[in-house]
This record gives C-alpha cells, structure tokens and sequence, in this order.
C-alpha cells in the first residue's frame, strides 16, 4: 500500500510558530511491532521558542531533561511531567537555539482498536483529545526522547495529511500557564482546527 510522504526535515527547521500552525492537519504515524499503523489527524498544537520565552522548558537553561530541545530540527522531544504523564514535541528550528512544537490532540484515523486498549474505559471522543492522552494512545514515552522523526527508519514521524484553511484554525494563549508571567502567559500560540471542521474530518473517517 502506498502511503503519504513524510514531511521532511526543511518543515521542522521553519519559524516555530510557522510549524505549529501548519503541522494542523498532517498525520502522526506509529509503526508498532509488527507493522500495525497508529494514525492521527493533528488537531491542536502550541509553539515553545527560545529561553526568553517564560513558558517554556528552556527559560532555566540547557538540562539532562530538555536537551534535546537544542538539538537538529525533525527530532522528537518527549518529556514526563506531573510524574505520570509523557508529552510529545517536535524540535524546530535551527540546532542550538531550543524550540519545540507540543502536539496537543489528534483525530484517531487508523489503528483506533489499539487506541482503545490503552485507553481502556474511555469514550472515543477522548482517546487522543489532550497531550497526555496520545502518548498513552499511540504508546509514545521516555525511549523516543531524541527519535528521528525523518530518519529512514523512524518508526514515529509525521506523513502530509489535509491543508487546513485559515478559516478552519483558532489560535489563542498554551493552556495551563497559571503561573507564567506576562506577555507569555498570553501569547496566542495555539492553534486548533476548528470543531466544525473536526467533525467534518471525524465524518470523513468513518465513511
């Protein structure tokens, strides 16, 4: 079967805000063992640039935790937090200066029966709808800290999916940054397909 392209690492080395608006729409892919597909639409990211920037991980430097933030554009950087949670991003930029793209929410398109196990006992409407949630759905923790997400065998990576028009995303401030001072604690740096949109995705899916 012939798949989508992959996005190469040129996407990942763009303007950061650039990234999280446009990542909206493509498809993270899981290979599992055994060649099973776990496919999301991404619905809802937030960018993190730089040390000036307060609310993100690299304002208190370079540490054994965020370093791979530092790293070359197209590599994954997952990190634990609240001690039970993994959550996943996409470093971008140009190597040395940390930044990242969180991935936020997907819209399960394929092994969905997977999905469901790992997140057993909870609605289909929220599998994937939160960042800690499709870690545990898509099996995404601490081992793909540094993954490649455009290497040849990467077995996480993200493949073109639909373009999403401007009229289909609403941006506004990263959530949970109660304790993050002014301007960044309201910075408009996060962006979501719309739910009408969603759904119209959602439909497209199950037809």
């Amino acid at each position: 079967m012939k798949y989508a392209p992959r996005l190469p690492r040129k996407f990942y080395r763009q303007d950061t805000l650039h990234v999280a608006r446009h990542i909206l729409g493509q498809r993270l892919v899981h290979l599992e063992a055994g060649g099973e597909r776990l496919v999301g639409i991404i619905s809802e990211a937030e960018a993190y640039v730089g040390s000036e920037d307060l609310a993100c991980h690299a304002r208190v430097g370079r540490t054994q935790r965020n370093a791979t933030m530092w790293g070359e554009a197209g590599h994954a950087y997952v990190y634990f937090t609240y001690g039970m949670h993994w959550m996943l991003n996409l470093v971008t930029e140009r190597a040395g200066y940390p930044a990242a793209v969180l991935l936020r929410a997907v819209i399960p398109a394929e092994g969905v029966e997977r999905m469901r196990k790992r997140r057993v006992g909870r609605p289909d409407a929220q599998l994937t709808d939160g960042p800690a949630k499709l870690c545990q759905a898509f099996g995404v923790d601490r081992q793909f800290d540094g993954h490649d997400l455009c290497g040849p065998a990467a077995v996480l990576f993200i493949e073109r999916g639909v373009m999403i028009t401007d009229q289909s995303v609403t941006s506004g401030p990263r959530v949970g940054l109660n304790t993050v001072a002014e301007p960044w604690k309201s910075m408009p740096w996060r962006f979501c397909i719309t739910r009408s949109f969603a759904k119209q995705l959602q439909e497209e899916i199950g037809s």
